[in-house]
């Protein structure tokens, strides 16, 4: 399977990775490639929870344009 995911560094240097379509799926790494590495451990076992407390593996998300 493919996930989106998103990395950004926060206040204190580390690197934040979040699965946006699996609620509360987060990770962190000391660089952006750990954040990658520990994030792809991170849905496998975010995904084992869901499967077995038979939860929706994914949520939907979607673009939306915004005016600024």
């Amino acid at each position: 399977m493919k996930f989106l995911v998103t990395i950004y560094q926060d206040e204190d240097g580390m690197y934040i990775a979040e699965c946006p379509s699996i609620p509360g799926c987060v990770s962190q790494g000391k660089t952006e490639a750990e954040a990658e590495r520990n994030i792809q451990e991170a849905i496998k076992e975010c995904l084992n929870v869901r499967a077995e407390k038979g939860m929706p593996l994914t949520v939907t998300t979607r673009q939306v344009e915004v005016q600024v």
